[in-house]
């Protein structure tokens, strides 16, 4: 299994990039960060930095959007870095939430992004492609290599990512939800002629590891890690809008907690102590994160691998981040990947 680590572009960049170059010492293959231009700074740039000060972590936005950038600009930008460093560029994407909703537009629709999947993926890897009714071919791009990997949680974007996408993001960590959502990617593959196999499979959840199993040090991580749930929470009220509470096209185990949600600030996006995120239970924190001992984490790890999953990356926005990059270095990804 691969290790990625995943951060919010906050300055100093100088920090941003030297939390990732403490992960590839620690042992982890990818850096990914959110990509929001209002609420954060530009990640692309970032990464030039972080290739630059890294030998083989590999880079990309989990997730960038087809809305905020042309898709020609988003290729060339990646294609760049990859002529720059070497293929070390994935191109994580969905519809986009706080990107398009912090600037006041809708997330992108599916036909759209599925559009976007294909034609960025072609110019960034030097094949024409047609953009606006226009046909597209960027000339330098020699030898270019760029997977795009899409987030997905609701039918129709899960059946989407089988058919298109290299790479399959789900942003949870809770094992019977991710049996169910793996295997509708795989489904929708095999019935477009795909191997299903040849997706690569990311979960990506924060990761908060704990001294003991006591119920102070739990109740802290919790505290620390609840964020996520009001984050995953965006997306679950837009299935629940377009799909109705027990719908059967959407497990209630997704969606069941989001009942007493009130809306959402997105200025305290992704950050620990958020106050739109006081309707998560400590059930829905323990199911989509990873929390206690070291032990704890191997345990749960080792049971999404067994469910397919290649990569675990860590949301590492809390009070801990240097002591949970350690952490995983010292004791998880070793047991992980030596047995």
């Amino acid at each position: 299994m691969d290790f990625g680590l995943v951060l919010q572009t906050d300055p100093p960049a100088s920090q941003v990039i030297s939390l990732m170059k403490r992960a590839e010492r620690n042992g982890f293959r990818y850096g990914w960060t959110f990509d929001s231009a209002v609420l954060w700074q530009e990640p692309f740039v970032i990464y030039s930095q972080i290739l630059a000060n890294t030998q083989k972590l590999h880079i990309g936005p989990m997730v960038t959007n087809p809305g905020t950038r042309t898709w020609e600009v988003t290729a060339s930008t990646f294609a760049t870095l990859n002529d720059m460093y070497g293929n070390r560029t994935v191109c994580g994407i969905g519809r986009g939430d706080s990107a398009m909703r912090v600037a006041g537009r809708a997330p992108n629709t599916l036909a759209r992004l599925g559009e976007a999947i294909e034609v960025i993926r072609d110019l960034a890897e030097g094949r024409e492609a047609v953009v606006d009714g226009n046909p597209l071919r960027i000339p330098w791009i020699k030898d270019g290599r760029l997977p795009v990997w899409m987030a997905a949680y609701g039918p129709k974007a899960l059946a989407l990512t089988g058919r298109k996408a290299d790479g399959f993001i789900l942003q949870l960590a809770d094992p019977f939800l991710t049996e169910w959502m793996v295997k509708a990617v795989r489904q929708a593959a095999t019935e477009a002629g795909r191997d299903p196999a040849s997706i690569t499979i990311c979960v990506a959840a924060p990761a908060y590891v704990t001294a003991d199993d006591s119920a102070a040090a739990l109740a802290h991580a919790r505290d620390q890690c609840r964020w996520f749930g009001g984050m995953v929470g965006n997306h679950v009220a837009d299935l629940v809008s377009r799909y109705g509470e027990h719908s059967g096209m959407v497990p209630d185990a997704l969606t069941e907690y989001i009942k007493a949600r009130q809306g959402y600030d997105y200025s305290h996006h992704g950050r620990a102590g958020n106050p739109s995120t006081d309707f998560v239970p400590d059930e829905i924190v323990d199911r989509f994160c990873l929390l206690g001992p070291a032990e704890a984490h191997i345990e749960k790890l080792r049971a999404l691998r067994d469910l397919g999953v290649d990569q675990f990356a860590v949301y590492d926005m809390h009070d801990a981040r240097e002591t949970v990059i350690d952490a995983y270095g010292q004791h998880v990804i070793p047991a992980i990947n030596n047995c």
